[in-house]
């Protein structure tokens, strides 16, 4: 020691912080993992929205699993082809060919189609009228209509047709779960694009106690399962159900003697248009 307390007390603390400086970096070196330096690259190509579409929660993720070979470029559903052939040049890869996934919605009873038993005058949001007797709605399962879904999604990618069923843009919509997360009654699910059989309903009624409710609900006729090729649809809990590993044995066939329309084959968008609809998206 010096005799000078402040000196002292400087040659401890510089002793201590050289003494922890020198284990921190011994430490470094014997626990340093070494990262690919290209998934710095990639992460700066990609759109930066961390919306999970691709399957992995987040887009640094996603560009460790690219660099490594277990996913495409392709599989980002954000970034167009032009961004998408980027990756893959740089990456000396295939750009894979994306097998685009949209939001469906798994109702298609809007007002003309569905019973009301009384008028909701809460607050307006799904969230809310599914906590007061349904919003009013006679399909407890069935779609309220207030627009969480649309509100949520942040790329426009959803909007309000006439008869109160949102509609989902299938160009826009990204797969980024947000309007599922929204959605109180569950009724949105993110599918291929090639998945073109579709059941529009949820009602676990039958007969004319499905009907009774919605003109288009699932009535548990099994039209469709005995028009399907086998395996493809079965009947559970009153309800259409398909099996999607079967995809490739889907066809329209199955909903050529649908009585209520409840079963679809979609090209595309879910809901036709309107004049009017089609005036407002063009502006």
């Amino acid at each position: 020691m010096t005799g000078n307390p402040i000196l002292d007390s400087a040659l401890i603390l510089g002793g201590v912080g050289l003494f922890f400086g020198f284990v921190i970096a011994m430490v470094n070196k014997k626990f340093w993992v070494w990262e690919d330096p290209r998934i710095d690259e990639v992460e700066e190509l990609l759109p930066s929205t961390n919306c999970g579409a691709c399957g992995v929660p987040g887009c640094r993720a996603f560009a460790e699993l690219v660099v490594a070979g277990e996913q495409q470029p392709s599989d980002c559903t954000v970034m167009g082809p032009e961004d998408i052939e980027d990756i893959a040049s740089y990456l000396g890869v295939d750009a894979g060919e994306a097998n685009k996934r949209v939001a469906r919605l798994l109702c298609a009873g809007g007002k003309n189609e569905s019973v009301r038993n009384s008028d909701y005058l809460g607050f307006s949001t799904c969230k809310a009228a599914a906590a007061v007797a349904d919003g009013g709605k006679a399909c407890t399962w069935g779609c309220l209509g207030l627009a969480d879904c649309e509100v949520s999604c942040l790329l426009d990618a959803i909007y309000m047709n006439d008869n109160e069923l949102p509609v989902v843009i299938p160009e826009l919509c990204t797969a980024c779960n947000d309007c599922v997360v929204s959605c109180p009654l569950d009724l949105f699910e993110l599918m291929p694009m090639d998945q073109k059989l579709i059941v529009q309903c949820k009602n676990l009624l039958n007969g004319d106690a499905a009907e009774d409710l919605c003109s288009v609900a699932c009535n548990a006729c099994t039209l469709c399962v005995a028009d399907a090729k086998p395996g493809v649809i079965e009947m559970i809990d009153n309800l259409a159900v398909i099996d999607y590993e079967k995809n490739a044995l889907t066809d329209p066939k199955a909903i050529s003697r649908c009585p209520t329309g409840a079963i679809v084959w979609v090209e595309g968008q879910q809901f036709a248009e309107s004049p009017k609809e089609l005036e407002k998206k063009a502006g």
